[in-house]
């Protein structure tokens, strides 16, 4: 056993066994589902596993990355439509995601130890995993490879500031990368990153991003007679959005809607916070009564059928933010004044929505993207924000050149999601030929 090996096993197998000491919250949430998820995978894959068909392992950290590989997996069964599928996911989060993916199967990611992996893979046979976004797992991995299972990744990309780029991250993980049969990046700035990462050459090529494809399917599926859309849609007054938000973006907006409410500006603001909890809800609440706001809950606007003027709405619910990018004049999106990284500006875009966010967007190409073709807009602080927002809610051609914009962005990245599917057909096609030592 490798150096490399022996210490992350060592550190994976002590973090196993101190973590359900000492987690709280959604980590304890998370480690309780880890504990028996291999003994459910194993049997579904003893139960129901079919070996006259292909089947394919997806796994992704969490929502955003799970939506890309959805996408990814409704293209593929279009072309392998007997396959069956498999879905893991890392983060509690995703828990009520997976519930509905449209898979054979879907449960958290056991521990990344070889007595956990082992019996799961030996269970579910699949002929490919495939790694989502950012995250591979060396065991997993390694386990797959063994076994002849070809290992890839799509919507790969790499921030130029990542972690994964320096030591001892890079020289800890180059053999798992070395290892992959298949590495699809959303860029070309990305494929460059992951082969000074160790991804061969001759395995890499770029596609797109499929966070497109799957947010253009999820604008298009949404119901636009539920009832909190239609709550907001009658109230009368333009509806201005403020998705995924933390506390960095809240120090910002809660000042900029104060000053918008002086200049006597009619419209529904609607705060959706990334972490909806109780304690969250009220200190919103009470926030936006400070700035002046009539202050009420999306609950509280269902129950009264409608929003009215001069009324500011906090989203106590989880799973709304795309319908209500729907229904919005314009929305800005949360991340970019923190450490936490912007959210997805995507699916605002794909709703023909004007975006704007915060200044802290490196991570996430497709902002600067939209700025520049006219769809977004960065603010710096809460009075850039005032400013934008009274200029964008007074100019009706103003909202609809942006929300043109957004959806031309969308119309021309998308594809990527076949293009994935494209690939990962030919992997499954091929033999493997061996992996470098």
């Amino acid at each position: 056993m490798s150096p490399r090996h022996l210490l992350y096993r060592l550190a994976v197998g002590g973090v196993r066994l101190a973590l359900p000491a000492v987690a709280r919250g959604r980590v304890a949430r998370g480690v309780s589902a880890r504990r028996d998820a291999h003994l459910r995978l194993a049997a579904w894959g003893a139960a129901h596993r079919d070996r006259g068909r292909p089947l394919v392992w997806f796994h992704a950290p969490s929502v955003g990355e799970g939506r890309q590989a959805m996408a990814v997996v409704r293209a593929l069964r279009e072309r392998v439509p007997e396959m069956q599928s498999a879905f893991t996911y890392f983060s509690p989060s995703a828990e009520e995601f997976a519930r509905r993916a449209p898979v054979d199967v879907a449960d958290v990611l056991p521990w990344d130890v070889p007595d956990v992996v082992a019996p799961v893979l030996d269970a579910l046979a699949p002929d490919l995993l495939v790694f989502t976004r950012t995250e591979v797992w060396p065991v997993l991995a390694e386990g797959a490879a063994a076994r002849g299972v070809r290992v890839a990744m799509v919507a790969g990309t790499v921030a130029g500031d990542a972690g994964r780029l320096g030591s001892p991250t890079r020289w800890f993980l180059r053999p798992t990368w070395a290892r992959m049969d298949g590495v699809v990046a959303v860029g070309e700035a990305d494929a460059e990153r992951f082969r000074t990462m160790g991804v061969r050459p001759g395995t890499l090529s770029v596609a797109g991003d499929p966070a497109v494809d799957a947010a253009s399917e999820r604008i298009r599926s949404l119901d636009p007679r539920a009832t909190h859309l239609t709550a907001l849609r009658d109230a009368g007054a333009p509806v201005v959005v403020f998705g995924s938000t933390w506390g960095s973006d809240e120090e910002v907006i809660l000042p900029a809607l104060a000053r918008l409410r002086e200049m006597g500006e009619e419209f529904i603001p609607v705060v959706a916070p990334h972490e909806p909890g109780p304690e969250t809800v009220s200190r919103l609440l009470a926030g936006l009564s400070r700035g002046g706001w009539r202050a009420t809950t999306l609950s509280a606007v269902m129950a009264a059928d409608g929003a009215s003027r001069g009324e500011a709405v906090v989203v106590d619910g989880v799973g709304l933010l795309a319908e209500l990018y729907t229904v919005a004049a314009a929305a800005y999106v949360g991340g970019g004044f923190g450490r936490s990284g912007l959210h997805s500006v995507i699916e605002p875009a794909a709703a023909g929505c004007p975006v704007f966010f915060g200044p802290i967007h490196h991570r996430a190409p497709a902002a600067a993207e939209l700025s520049a073709c006219g769809a977004g807009r960065v603010v710096r602080d809460s009075a850039e924000m005032a400013r934008f927002l009274r200029d964008l809610l007074r100019s009706a051609d103003s909202r609809d050149f942006m929300g043109e914009a957004g959806r031309g962005y969308i119309s021309g990245h998308s594809g990527a999601a076949r293009r994935c599917a494209a690939l990962l057909v030919t992997l499954l096609n091929e033999p493997i030929i061996g992996y470098p030592e």
